[in-house]
C-alpha cells in the first residue's frame, strides 16, 4: 500500500493515541474521535478515482452509524428519566443485611442483572453511589467498587442493551438478542462469580453499620415506582419489538422513549401550579442531561472505522490476523485482552469491518465470543472500560491499587468465562 493509502490508518492511530492519553493531554476524546473520523474520510474521498462513489459509501455507512447513535440516545435518555424520578432508590431500599459478605453477594448480583437491563456504565455509577452511602470504611468501599466494575462489565456482555459493543453487534446484524442472551449468560455469570467468591472470603464474619438514609421525598413514592417499572418494562420490550416487527432496534427504543414521555406527562398532569419545579422531571430535561460527548465519540470512531473498511485496510488486517493466529477463538481472546488497554468500541467496530457477514454469518460463535471477550476483558485494568473509569472517579481508586488487588481476579474470571463458553460450544 502507498503512503497516501496508509494515511487513513495513520490518522486513526493518531486519534486512538489521543483518546488513550485523554487525561494526560486534557483533550476530550470526542474531539479526537471526530477529527480522526473526518480526516480518514477526507483522505478516502480525495484518493478515490470516483469521488461520487466514495461519497455514496459514506452515506451508506452513516445510515448504519445513525441507527446505533439514535439507539444509544434513547437508552441514555430513558435511564436519565428513571434516575431523575429517584427510581433507583427502590433497589437501595431493599437492602437490609448487615453482613459485609452478604452485602457483597447482593451488590454483585444486583449489578450483574441490572447492567443487563440498563447498561454497565449507568449501573456502575448507581451501585457505587449506593455503596458509598452504606459503607464507611474506605478499604471496604474500594473492594466493593472493584467488584462492581467486574460485575457490571460481565452483566453487560450477555445482553443487547448492557454494553455498547454488544449493542453494536446486535444492531448491525451480527447477533440476535435472544441467542446472545442464551449463549453468553452462563459464561458471563462465571466471569462475575469467581471474583465475587474470592473477594467474599476476605469479608467472612465482618459486619458493617449503615445509617438509615432517608430519601429527600421531593416526589411521591408512587411516581418513582411507576417510572422505574415502566422504564424497565420498556427496555425489556425493545428486543421483543424488533423480533415482532423486524424493524431496526432504534425504532423500538424511540417507541419506548415516546411511551415514557407519555407516562411522565400523564402522572404530572395535575401539577400545573408548579410548572417550573416539574420541568426538571420531563423527558426534555433528561435529553439535556444525556452524555452528548459520548455520542459524538461513538460517531467519530465509527466514521473512522468505516473509512478504513471502505479503503480496504481492515481487509488486509483481517488476513494478517487469520494467518498469524489461525484460530477464531485466539483472535477473539487477543481482542478481549487488548480491550483492557484500548477502548472496546473501536475494537469491535474494526472487527465488524474486518469480518463481513459472508465470512461469519449472524449468530456465528465468533461474534458471540467477541461480545464476551471485549465486554469483559476491559475489567483487567481500571481504565479499560467506561464503567471502570466512572468508578475510578467516584471512589478515587488509584491505578496501582486496582492493578495489584483486582486485575488478577478479573483475568481469572475472564479465563473461566472463556472456558465455560468453549465447554458450552462443545456441548451444543
Amino acid at each position: 500500500m502507498s503512503f497516501f493509502a496508509l494515511l487513513p490508518l495513520i490518522f486513526f492511530i493518531a486519534a486512538y493515541a489521543a483518546i488513550a492519553m485523554e487525561h494526560t493531554l486534557k483533550f476530550n476524546k470526542a474531539a479526537s474521535a471526530l477529527l480522526g473520523g473526518v480526516l480518514c474520510w477526507t483522505v478516502v474521498v480525495l484518493q478515490s478515482p470516483d469521488t461520487g462513489a466514495a461519497s455514496t459509501a459514506l452515506m451508506q455507512h452513516l445510515s448504519d452509524i445513525a441507527s446505533i447513535l439514535f439507539f444509544l440516545l434513547g437508552a441514555m435518555a430513558l435511564v436519565e428519566v428513571i434516575d431523575s424520578y429517584e427510581g433507583f432508590a427502590f433497589i437501595t431500599d431493599q437492602i437490609q443485611t448487615r453482613s459485609l459478605r452478604h452485602l457483597l453477594y447482593l451488590v454483585a448480583g444486583i449489578t450483574f442483572f441490572l447492567s443487563a437491563l440498563l447498561d454497565n456504565l449507568t449501573t456502575a455509577i448507581v451501585m457505587c453511589s449506593l455503596c458509598s452511602k452504606l459503607l464507611h470504611d474506605k478499604e471496604d468501599r474500594l473492594w466493593f467498587a472493584g467488584l462492581i466494575v467486574i460485575a457490571a462489565n460481565a452483566g453487560g456482555a450477555w445482553s443487547p442493551l448492557g454494553d455498547v459493543t454488544t449493542t453494536m453487534l446486535w444492531i448491525s446484524g451480527q447477533i440476535t438478542a435472544f441467542n446472545i442472551m442464551r449463549m453468553l449468560f452462563l459464561p458471563s455469570l462465571f466471569v462475575c462469580l469467581l471474583p465475587t467468591l474470592l473477594i467474599a472470603h476476605r469479608f467472612r464474619g465482618k459486619k458493617f453499620i449503615a445509617p438509615r438514609v432517608q430519601q429527600p421525598g421531593t416526589l411521591p413514592r408512587w411516581k418513582s415506582q411507576v417510572v422505574f417499572f415502566s422504564g424497565l418494562v420498556l427496555l425489556l420490550f425493545v428486543p421483543l419489538f424488533k423480533s415482532l416487527t423486524h424493524l431496526p432496534p432504534f425504532m423500538g427504543m424511540m417507541f419506548a422513549m415516546g411511551l415514557i414521555w407519555l407516562v411522565t406527562t400523564l402522572i404530572n398532569k395535575r401539577k400545573a401550579e408548579n410548572l417550573d419545579d416539574m420541568n426538571r422531571y420531563t423527558v426534555a430535561q433528561a435529553l439535556q442531561r444525556v452524555d452528548t460527548p459520548s455520542i459524538l465519540f461513538f460517531l467519530g470512531i465509527l466514521l473512522a472505522v468505516s473509512a478504513l473498511e471502505t479503503n480496504g485496510t481492515l481487509h488486509v488486517l483481517a488476513n494478517a490476523l487469520d494467518h498469524s493466529l489461525q484460530s477464531d477463538y485466539l483472535i477473539g481472546t487477543a481482542l478481549g485482552i487488548l480491550s483492557a488497554i484500548v477502548d472496546n468500541v473501536p475494537l469491535v467496530a474494526a472487527a465488524q469491518g474486518m469480518y463481513p457477514l459472508s465470512h461469519f454469518p449472524t449468530d456465528h460463535a465468533f461474534w458471540e465470543f467477541l461480545a464476551l471477550t471485549t465486554g469483559t476483558g476491559g475489567s483487567a485494568i481500571i481504565i479499560g472500560s467506561a464503567a471502570g473509569v466512572a468508578v475510578m472517579g467516584i471512589e478515587q481508586i488509584k491505578f496501582g491499587w486496582y492493578l495489584r488487588r483486582m486485575s488478577l481476579l478479573a483475568l481469572l474470571g475472564f479465563a473461566v468465562g472463556i472456558a465455560v463458553f468453549l465447554l458450552q460450544m462443545q456441548a451444543v
